[in-house]
Formats: structure tokens, C-alpha cells, sequence
């Protein structure tokens, strides 16, 4: 379906070609049950006169069967094509609309909003450039809503709408739009989602879908049309980091050897120098080719037949890239899974994962954890189950060349496949970190041999008259972590111990200074800090450090590091508090980069079983530090 045009009519040709030089849009719509996603998209359509005339009377005749709306055709119907979801007035499958306006030609997805079909959403979720998530005004931000916008953030869609619907059953209210506004914007800062749009509408009577709505006199931005047309995503290509993943040889005869394959990334061009992986092997481009002739350079998404000037071995599965730029190559990696069939993912069981061209056999080694997805909130596992989501470390046969997901769409993604039926049972997401990177003391490198000091702990004991120890305070930002942390320094050395704080601020600026805020960058500040609370132990030292460590796991990896010298101590003051302390705990200069944490918005989960809690919104500084002498003395560190 495309646009009118006098050009349909005047110049055939010149309006194709018009039409092949558009940028293309995807897109889908998500959101929890009866939202109104498949009547967006049926609005979109209708009033862009985007539906041919005998598409419409088979939904006019229909709608008088099964459709929801009491005058008019239902427009939900232009997607909902099942026999079942017309029956029961749902999606269940995803649908896939095709049309196109003056500016831009578009794909929608429309994926079902119910639990259970968790794993459609991530399938039309896995090409989309944008998505436009649906609230219902009445309702507001659901469970449903929060799973599908985490869903969106893990699959590296970077531009969200966010459709406040149904805003003619609340009155079009002011406040209840600025209410769900509040309410989604708290938790999608949460997410990696850096472009988020609000625009409240109604798709049944069509306000502010193509046209801004006169009902809406309150709202000065611009309709939802208008945004898909002019968002910007040429910038979200990676035309940086050139892969070339080889799905065919070509051999038509004795004078042609050709590599074809979709361009994942960057671009090539004859003359440049390239490295096939696995191998290594290194060689130049020959020429770019195309059905149409030779190009000049190629880019995603075109799919090019490549030559080479040298006879290097290249086959099927293979991946061509620049020699200085060049991806992992390994047989392990972290990754996040969606699970999508009725038999659970159990570690140790072997499947086929296929990432770019290469399918090799595989295994889940370790089940890191499983997300929660409504609350963020990471919970030990021994399986995933159907529409399970979960951090796995992932060992295949034989080696691959991936990126990180969120650098590269196409070489950080895989999909899991079940070696007896061959249906795909899993999609993957490869993570930035390697599957050994800071998680375990155990897997320190065994051919390093260590120097062992010529004092012994026991004459540094003696020397000192305490034992060493880690005290690591967590809490929620303003909870009073660096205040006590101070505090207890000071009145250890007033009692002539050898202490030192090593504080998260102080860390930042120095230490860890290349470290962003990303979990995984955030569970590399925690390994780090942990190795100098090792390394201050061993020589005698009592070590305080002052982390938030919202992460359970992470403050596990911190306690297996440090050792049996470890004191977990945990601020239980509550969130209403913490957030009156917060121009106390941090100021205006603090970068926009750790604004969740000082918003207190960060998932934070409590310790299960302390060595000591202290509710610090009971309790002064003073207080704080006797019962953490007190602690240390039991323990016989002082």
C-alpha cells in the first residue's frame, strides 16, 4: 500500500522511483491487553487513505459480525487477521503492515499484549527502529507495559513513542496525562532508552494520530504521524565497525569466486584491505558486485557479492572485516536470552545456536540469573521457563565473530535452536562483558605465578593488634554510607587502627574513572574496589568502602573476592527518607549519566542476610558507628 500521488497517474516511472529512494521506517506497537494497538494502526492507515476501497467494505462487513466499536467500521480488524483474534477481540500473532506517505515509507509490526505471548512481541521487536508503546489512559502504566518497554531496551530499540490512548474516556484530562507521564518516565529510567516521546490521543475517533485534536488544547507537541515521519534514524547505523558476514561462495565458473552476504555494518569498498575469521587470513577487495554491476562502496543493508585479489579461504559462516577494527572471536560469551518455547532452557542441555551465517552446536554452561521483568529485580534460577528472560554464559563448538548487542544489531544476536524438531526455542543477546570478566576469584588466571611476602599475617596481626577486614556499607543513595564510612574511619584511628575508606565517588574519579554507569560497567566498579579491599587486607589494613552495590549478585562477587575478612553491612533506611537526605547526598554538579541513582530510581536489592543492619533513619552517626565497633569486636577484628 503507498500514498496517493499525482505521479501514479502522470509518470509511473518517476514515481517508483521517488518510492525506491524513500528511507523505510520499522516499527511496532506494544503494550499491555486492549490497549489499542491494532485500532492505532488501523487509524493510521484509514486516515492516511492508506486502505484500498474493497479492504475497507470486508471490514465494514465484518465489523457488523465481530467488530468492538458501535458505529463505523473496526479498524482493529485491519490487523487482527486470524479467525480467533476477531472472535475474541485480541492480537495473538504478530501482523505486519506495509504503506508508506510522501516522506517516508513504513513497516509496522502489531504485537499481542497478553503474558503469554511474550515471545511474538520480541520477534516483531528484533528489526523494529522504533516502538510505540500503549497506555491506557484509564489504567495507566500496567505490568504489561513495563515488560514490553524492558523488552524494547534489550532488543537496542532506541527511539519509543509513548501513546497515552483512550484519553476521550478520561475527559482528555490534563492531569491524568501528566500522571502516566511521570509514572512511565520513573520507570524508563530505569532502562536504556535515551529518546522517549509522550503524545496523548485517542486512535478510535483519531485525535492527534495523523491531526492534531482540538480536544487537546493543553498539548503542544506534535501528532503521532508527524514524529514517525521526521525521527531520525539514520544515525542509529553503525557505519564504523564494517562486518560482512559470508552466507554463499559463488563459483559460477573458472575465472569468478564470490562471497555473498548481507552487510551487517560499515562500509566496503574495492581496494580496501580485509581479514576473513576465523582464520585470520588477510587479503583485498577486488570488487563490490551487484545484479546491477559494480558499486563503488556498499553499506547495510545491501546484500553485495564481494571478490578478493587473493585465493584465501572463505566459505559460508565465515565474517569479513577490516584488519583494524576487528570483533570478539571466541567459543564463550554472557548473554541475555528471551525464552520462547513450552520445554523449559536447562544448563547442560545441547542446542544449535546460529548467530549471522555460522550455525554451530552449543551450550548454556551457567544460568547467571532471571530478570524480573516488571520490577528489574534479578532472582536465582535453575531454568528459564516460556517468555523467561535471563543473563546465561553461552559456550559453542566452534568460534565465532560477534559485537556486543548494543553496538551491533545484527553480529550480537543469535537464536537457540532445538536440535531434535529444529525450531528456534530461544534469541539471544550478546552482552558487552566475556563470560569470565570479573565474576569469580576462582577463575583468576592460573599461570601468573603470585609473590609471597616475606611478613606474615600473623606479624603484621601482632604488629597491628587487629585483624583485617572489609567493611562494605550498602544502601540506598542518602541512607548516610560515606557519613558513617567517615565516621568509623575516624574513630578507628582515634583507637590506633591502621584503617582507610575507599568511597564511590572517590573510586569514580580516579580508580574507575573509564567506567560508565551500565550494569556491567557498574559491576566492573564493585570488582575493582573489591581487589583493593583484598589487596589493603592482605597487608593488615581494616578497609571501609561505601558502595550503593544495588545488585545482590554483585555483592556476592565482591564477598568472594574479599574473602572470609568480608562484613556486609546494610543502611536500611527507607526510600521516603533517603529522598528528603538528597541534597545532602548529592548535588547539582553530579552528571546527568548517575542521575537514576540519585533519583533513587536504580533497582536496588536488599541484602538477604547482613552481618549487620542499621536503620539509619532511626539511628545517629554516632550510634551507626558504636554498633559497628561493637560488631568488629565480636568478630575478633579489634
Amino acid at each position: 500500500m503507498s500514498h496517493q500521488s499525482e505521479l501514479i497517474a502522470t509518470d509511473i516511472d518517476a514515481y517508483l522511483a521517488q518510492h525506491e529512494r524513500k528511507e523505510l521506517l520499522r516499527l511496532l506497537t506494544c503494550g499491555s491487553v486492549d490497549d489499542g494497538k491494532s485500532t492505532l494502526i488501523g487509524r493510521l492507515m484509514y486516515d492516511s487513505k492508506m486502505v484500498y476501497e474493497d479492504h475497507l467494505e470486508a471490514i465494514k462487513a465484518d465489523s457488523l459480525r465481530v467488530g468492538t466499536v458501535e458505529e463505523g467500521p473496526d479498524l482493529a480488524l485491519l490487523t487482527d487477521g486470524l479467525k480467533a483474534e476477531r472472535e475474541q477481540g485480541i492480537t495473538i500473532d504478530v501482523a505486519y503492515r506495509y504503506f508508506s506517505t510522501a516522506k517516508r515509507k513504513f513497516i509496522i509490526a502489531d504485537t499481542p499484549g497478553h503474558e503469554q505471548y511474550t515471545r511474538n512481541m520480541a520477534t516483531g521487536a528484533s528489526t523494529a527502529d522504533l516502538a510505540i508503546i500503549l497506555i491506557d489512559a484509564r489504567h495507566g502504566v500496567m505490568t504489561q507495559t513495563k515488560r514490553h518497554s524492558f523488552i524494547a531496551s534489550l532488543l537496542g530499540i532506541k527511539h519509543v513513542i509513548v501513546a497515552v490512548n483512550k484519553m476521550d474516556l478520561v475527559g482528555f484530562s490534563e492531569d491524568r496525562y501528566e500522571e502516566i507521564k511521570r509514572d512511565y518516565s520513573d520507570f524508563a529510567s530505569k532502562l536504556d532508552l535515551p529518546d522517549i516521546r509522550f503524545v496523548p490521543m485517542s486512535a478510535l475517533n483519531g485525535d492527534n494520530v495523523v491531526n492534531i485534536s482540538d480536544r487537546t488544547p493543553w498539548y503542544q507537541g506534535s501528532s503521532l504521524m508527524h514524529l514517525l515521519e521526521n525521527v531520525v534514524i539514520s544515525a542509529d547505523r553503525n557505519l564504523i565497525d564494517m562486518r560482512f558476514p559470508v552466507q554463499y561462495v559463488l563459483r559460477p565458473s573458472l575465472h569468478f569466486r564470490g562471497f555473498a552476504g548481507t552487510l551487517a555494518s560499515g562500509v566496503i569498498r574495492p581496494g580496501d584491505e580485509v581479514m576473513a575469521l576465523p582464520s585470520r587470513k588477510t587479503s583485498r577487495i577486488r570488487s563490490v558486485v551487484t545484479y546491477d554491476g559494480e558499486l563503488e562502496e556498499a553499506f547495510p543493508p545491501q546484500a553485495p557479492v564481494v571478490t578478493l585479489e587473493d585465493e584465501i579461504d572463505v566459505s559460508r559462516g565465515d565474517m569479513l572485516v577490516h584488519p583494524g577494527n576487528v570483533p570478539h572471536v571466541g567459543t564463550t560469551f554472557d548473554a541475555m536470552i528471551v525464552w520462547m518455547a513450552e520445554a523449559p532452557l536447562v544448563p547442560g542441555k545441547q542446542y544449535l545456536i546460529k548467530q549471522t551465517t555460522r550455525k554451530t552446536p552449543g551450550v548454556v554452561n551457567e544460568l547467571r540469573y532471571r530478570i524480573d521483568v516488571n520490577t528489574l529485580h534479578r532472582h536465582d534460577a535453575d531454568r528459564l521457563e516460556l517468555n523467561e528472560i535471563g543473563r546465561c554464559v553461552v559456550e559453542v563448538a566452534q568460534s565465532i565473530a560477534y559485537d556486543p548487542y548494543k553496538s551491533n544489531r545484527t553480529t550480537g544476536a543469535f537464536i537457540v535452536i532445538d536440535r531434535l524438531t529444529n525450531n528456534t526455542v530461544g534469541a539471544g543477546m550478546i552482552l558487552d562483558r566475556t563470560a569470565d570478566a570479573g565474576r569469580s576469584a576462582a577463575k583468576r588466571p592460573t599461570e601468573v605465578a603470585t609473590h609471597q611476602s616475606l611478613v606474615t599475617p600473623e606479624e603484621r596481626e601482632q604488629r597491628l593488634a587487629q585483624k583485617p577486614a572489609t567493611v562494605w556499607l550498602t544502601g540506598l543513595t542518602g541512607s548516610g554510607k560515606s557519613a558513617i564510612a567517615y565516621a568509623l574511619e575516624r574513630r578507628l584511628f582515634d583507637e590506633g587502627k591502621a584503617v582507610h575508606v575507599l568511597d564511590a565517588r572517590n573510586a569514580r574519579l580516579g580508580l574507575n574513572v573509564d567506567l560508565k554507569f551500565s550494569p556491567d560497567d557498574r559491576a566492573e566498579n564493585l570488582r575493582r574496589a573489591a581487589e583493593v579491599a583484598r589487596l589493603v587486607n592482605q597487608a593488615g589494613l581494616i578497609s571501609i568502602c561505601s558502595f550503593l552495590s544495588p545488585s545482590a549478585e554483585d555483592r556476592a562477587m565482591v564477598r568472594e573476592i574479599v574473602g572470609d575478612r568480608f562484613f556486609e553491612i546494610y543502611l536500611s533506611a527507607p526510600e521516603t527518607v533517603c529522598k528528603q537526605r538528597r541534597p545532602e547526598a548529592g548535588s547539582q554538579a553530579d552528571p546527568d549519566a548517575i542521575k537514576p541513582f540519585f533519583d533513587l530510581q536504580a533497582p536496588y536489592e536488599p541484602p538477604a542476610s547482613p552481618d549487620l543492619e542499621l536503620p539509619t533513619h532511626e539511628l545517629s552517626i554516632h550510634e551507626s558507628v558504636d554498633r559497628i565497633m561493637q560488631l568488629l569486636r565480636d568478630r575478633g577484628v579489634i
